[in-house]
């Protein structure tokens, strides 16, 4: 394993430094990377892995800064070669028996390990949100995700007739299928499913590391509330692409507004996380104010 230059290198003298270990990452994952755009990162269901990754790398440029001043006087671990034999373990049996969850997850391995062996531990901790963020594009079993995508989808479309119902559509319901008019609506694993709200989640912890609040109630409350905030988008969604069908025929349900029913999903959660981060906010201000004139009253 190649030691990192952790001084202030020229930029050719830092990319020489880590050109090894971008080579074999290279080696490694590029087949894998190939795999999944022309496999499952290119249906509707994962198209948010490779955001995901994008993102991931942006994270891991934004703190790479961070990182080096961190490791600053830091020593290696020799932790990092177990961490390290375990990710390769991981690959080998991902890439050899399709198993998709060791083989994108062992990067995650790799990478800790690498910081690790070059940089130590304190480097490790400045770049931990950029390292989990990359658990949102790891696919999971489909075992798992149908377990839970089915009580998801019936609660989705439960919500989401209940709403309509109320406000005069002519809607029913069996099971998943909405029938709103004339039309009849499956509510689709995309529209609802495990995957849809990993993305969500993905989304409100971004913004929670981007913000980057000082205050712990918050933080919390808001990363609490990400969960029903994920499920409100949903419903949201499905509601819209309803409203959609109904007024301007299957067609364009299916059509191109389909996918625009796709950004009314994540507008509406980013709107419905600042939303509640700012009454959050809001709370706190309030009772800083209460604080501070319950002192002044006691003095």
């Amino acid at each position: 394993m190649p030691r990192i230059y952790r001084g202030k290198p020229t930029l050719q003298a830092e990319l020489l430094a880590w050109l090894p270990v971008m080579l074999g990452l290279a080696a490694l994952y590029l087949p894998t990377l190939h795999d999944l755009f022309t496999g499952i990162w290119a249906s509707d269901a994962q198209m948010h892995g490779p955001i995901v990754l994008g993102i991931s790398c942006w994270l891991i440029y934004r703190g790479w800064p961070d990182m080096l001043t961190a490791s600053h006087g830091e020593k290696p671990s020799a932790w990092g070669w177990p961490v390290f034999a375990f990710g390769l373990l991981l690959y080998a049996l991902g890439r050899s028996q399709d198993i998709l969850i060791f083989e994108v997850g062992s990067v995650l391995w790799l990478l800790v390990s690498i910081t690790l062996l070059n940089l130590g531990p304190k480097a490790l901790k400045a770049q931990w949100f950029a390292l989990f963020f990359m658990l949102f594009m790891v696919p999971l079993p489909g075992a798992v995700v149908d377990t839970v995508t089915m009580p998801m989808k019936m609660a989705v479309s439960y919500v989401a007739e209940q709403v309509l119902f109320w406000v005069g559509y002519p809607i029913g319901r069996n099971g998943v299928i909405l029938q709103i008019g004339q039309y009849m609506l499956l509510v689709a694993d995309a529209c609802a499913g495990l995957h849809t709200l990993l993305t969500l989640e993905a989304l409100g912890l971004l913004y929670l590391n981007i913000v980057r609040r000082d205050s712990l109630v918050r933080n919390v409350g808001l990363a609490i509330l990400i969960v029903p905030i994920s499920f409100t988008a949903n419903v949201i969604r499905v509601m819209a692409l309803s409203l959609i069908t109904y007024h301007f025929g299957d067609e364009a349900g299916q059509g191109f507004l389909h996918g625009f029913a796709g950004m009314v999903l994540f507008l509406s959660a980013l709107l419905l996380i600042i939303g509640f981060d700012t009454v959050l906010q809001t709370f706190e201000a309030f009772r800083a104010r209460t604080k501070a004139h319950t002192s002044r009253v006691a003095t």
